[in-house]
């Protein structure tokens, strides 16, 4: 059965600490949404970057610095979409990234977020 392996949709919580592993969204993203409601940070969204220009369904949104890396929004996608989220280990994912993850959320995205 498909859904044996999907998770129930969690209580929501906040970040607490540095996470482990960090998701990514990879170019199998079709945009189905069918991760959102599972994230328990809600760090997840369907606004496509100013440049974007693909397809006519953009992908989901990783807000990194939202992310706890609980991995169930790739348990979620790899079950009932397409496995567009990748789990990258932290120093890995700054590295390609170029920017730092720490404990805390950004002022300007907890401000925005309070809104």
């Amino acid at each position: 059965m498909v859904y044996k392996d999907v998770p129930n949709i969690p209580k929501k919580t906040t970040k607490k600490k540095r996470p482990r592993l960090m998701a990514a969204v990879n170019e199998s993203c079709t945009g189905c949404e069918a991760c959102i409601d599972f994230c328990p940070v809600d760090c997840i969204d369907h606004m496509p970057p100013a440049e974007y220009t693909g397809a006519v369904i953009p992908p989901v949104r990783i807000r990194w610095h939202e992310c706890i890396g609980c991995q169930i929004c790739a348990k979620v996608c790899e079950h009932l979409a397409w496995n567009a989220i990748d789990m990258v280990a932290i120093d890995e994912f700054e590295r390609q990234a170029g920017i730092r993850i720490t404990d805390e959320i950004p002022r300007e995205e907890a401000t925005a977020a309070v809104a």
